[in-house]
């Protein structure tokens, strides 16, 4: 079951520092949203739902769960470090993934995250909760 999105008004300058974040498409890319959810003192969680509120999208999810960035080969000491993170289904939540960036990198860790097995949960932006089945992508 979904959330229910909620109403998120911006007032002219929030939108304006919105907009100017915005890509060529329109859309917010996944990094973007952190910075202006900070430039618009808005928690990241609300993102999701500030930026549906204006018909904005939120793409390029640096995990790989949406978007169009191209990711690496996984890397299986990275996969291993992730593993002790699963539950039981291979989930982990988004925030656990960027903590575990801090040991590499977020590309590479998304790159693994985007190839394997792994399912990302609870979006720090607020765009999904729960991830259901896996992208049956190439996997190496």
């Amino acid at each position: 079951m979904g959330k229910l999105q909620r109403v998120i008004k911006l007032d002219s300058t929030q939108k304006e520092l919105l907009l100017n974040n915005l890509d060529e498409e329109g859309k917010l890319s996944c990094l973007k949203a952190f910075k202006v959810a900070r430039l618009i003192g808005l928690k990241p969680i609300d993102m999701s739902d500030a930026c549906k509120s204006e018909n904005i999208k939120i793409t390029n999810c640096e995990l790989g769960v949406f978007g169009k960035i191209q990711f690496q080969r996984p890397e299986t000491v990275i996969y291993n470090k992730i593993a002790q993170n699963f539950t039981q289904d291979k989930d982990v939540s988004c925030k656990t993934l960027w903590y575990q960036a801090r040991e590499s990198s977020l590309r590479r860790v998304g790159s693994t995250v985007k190839h394997t097995d792994i399912d990302v949960t609870h979006c720090q932006l607020g765009c999904f909760r729960e991830r259901k089945g896996h992208k049956n992508e190439s996997k190496s």
